[in-house]
């Protein structure tokens, strides 16, 4: 249950939050003076703060450094009924999250507080990093797996975390983009400060830019007031870009001058920001390549390209099944009340045939609902929701074949949507550029540099492609006529 505090001095404000809040299960707490709210945040430990500029005992303003002294990553919203917000403004610089004028728009209200909240737990709740399901907690998040691609993923936070460098983390879909970068911030010095995350694919081109760098009044039909965007608010802390690819390019040339300078412009201002903010980005696309197309910048992949973590997907992972299945089992036994204890062979045996095309998060999608029509402690293959074309063929094989009739993509794309996945066109490319890269390496013999020539792309790029699709090189290959040929060739 997440608990939010206000703090005002009119009872009418209070009793308005206790009663918009109380419904939506929030413990609400308030105080009618700074001196009271910073006594419960001190003894309470809220998740987000609602604070009135002016109070009775003292300045708003100093109420929020008392509580940045206490606890520096919980969320304070200031509300002022002025026709003036630049005290409001001057809070937010000093690290409040945002701010709102009064008459209060509860809708605004609410979303505003479900964000504070979630901005909360990211900052809060660890990411534990462990190949060991029972030493990790039953709530909360984790990085699972002793793989060797997953160990050199714990060494490369543990070698990032403490620098200052930008960080790129690449992976499909679904592999844990978000927790890497969670992982880095909690083990840096930048701890104490926010974390913030901005999804560049969720947010309407025209919107983004507003989004993380804030607004002037009047700066379109909409700007009635203005806003302090994402890079304003992180100062001193880590700020997340995921999904940097779907970034429009002319938003890049911005995000390239922050990289550099840490300096930028609201949008319809000309007064130049300064900040203080590390930035974590991630992509599943693969940048160099639309840098050779022209639409991603050069100059900003160079700039974020000086610290790269390669998360693999889960069909490159197959030792770490089991792992990662004990995991989400006791996740999902203490999420739904079950006492699920073991998953039985046959159905371990279905689980290991799917090719999972959205990664982690499916296969932790398809556990818990399993567990949900399990009854008794032993998970049987009856209880798995259906899997889709891949069950029950190498992974491989998984992706319909690019001639293949369009029902195949077309049963791809609604055992997809079934199986709730989020990222549907990335797992779609991906297992079509399996389809092909292992195709064109299979009749090249292994030959890279043959095979980055046909695919039109660098050796490099094709490189980075089979270390994020799996495919691996050994020492033979068989042919037609399943002759060996004595030289480094694809086994695919």
């Amino acid at each position: 249950m997440h608990t939010l505090l206000v703090v005002d001095d009119e009872p009418s404000v209070r009793h308005v939050f206790s009663r918009v809040f109380e419904k939506s299960g929030v413990a609400m707490l308030t105080a009618s003076s700074g001196g009271e709210g910073l006594e419960l945040v001190t003894q309470h430990d809220p998740d987000a703060v609602i604070l009135d500029v002016m109070l009775p005992d003292r300045s708003g303003l100093e109420v929020l450094k008392d509580i940045q002294a206490v606890d520096s990553t919980v969320p304070v919203i200031f509300i002022t009924g002025g026709g003036t917000s630049e005290s409001a403004i001057e809070a937010t610089r000093l690290g409040a999250f945002d701010y709102l004028v009064k008459p209060l728009d509860f809708r605004e209200v609410e979303d505003l507080i479900w964000r504070a909240f979630e901005i909360r737990r990211l900052a809060r709740e660890p990411v534990s990093l462990g190949p060991d399901p029972e030493e990790l907690p039953r709530s909360g998040d984790a990085l699972v797996g002793s793989c060797a691609a997953m160990q050199a993923v714990y060494k490369a936070i543990g070698r990032a975390a403490p620098q200052t460098v930008t960080v790129l983390i690449h992976g499909e879909s679904g592999t844990g983009k978000e927790l890497v970068a969670r992982a880095v911030y909690q083990h840096s010095d930048r701890s104490d400060g926010p974390f913030l995350a901005v999804n560049c694919a969720a947010i309407p081109e025209a919107l983004l830019e507003s989004e993380l760098f804030g607004h002037e009044r009047g700066a379109f039909t909409s700007a009635d007031r203005r806003r302090i965007g994402k890079f304003e608010q992180c100062s001193g802390g880590t700020l997340f870009l995921d999904e940097i690819g779907d970034m429009p390019l002319a938003l890049q040339g911005k995000i390239l001058r922050v990289l550099q300078d840490q300096a930028f412009e609201r949008v319809g201002g000309n007064e130049t920001i300064r900040t203080d903010v590390r930035i974590v980005v991630a992509t599943n696309r693969d940048l160099e390549h639309m840098v050779s197309r022209g639409t991603f910048r050069a100059d900003l992949f160079y700039r974020l390209n000086i610290y790269t973590i390669m998360l693999p997907p889960l069909r490159a992972r197959q030792d770490d099944l089991p792992l990662l299945v004990n995991h989400f089992l006791v996740r999902a036994n203490h999420e739904l009340g079950r006492q699920v204890r073991t998953v039985a062979p046959a159905a371990m045996a279905v689980l290991r045939r799917y090719a999972w095309p959205g990664n982690v998060r499916e296969l932790q999608s398809v556990l818990k609902r399993a567990v949900l029509q399990t009854a008794g402690s032993v998970l049987l293959a009856d209880f798995l929701p259906k899997l889709g074309a891949t069950e029950h063929a190498p992974a491989q094989e998984s992706a319909p074949a690019v001639s293949a009739p369009s029902n195949a993509w077309d049963n791809f794309i609604d055992n997809r949507i079934a199986a709730e996945t989020q990222g549907l066109y990335a797992e779609a490319i991906a297992l079509t550029e399996r389809h092909i890269i292992t195709g064109v390496l299979r009749r090249t013999g292994g030959n890279q540099v043959q095979a980055a020539k046909i695919l039109g792309i660098t050796r490099t790029t094709l490189r980075s492609k089979m270390r994020t699709l799996g495919i691996t090189l050994g020492r033979v290959v068989r042919g037609e006529d399943d002759g060996r040929v004595p030289r480094e060739t694809a086994t695919l």
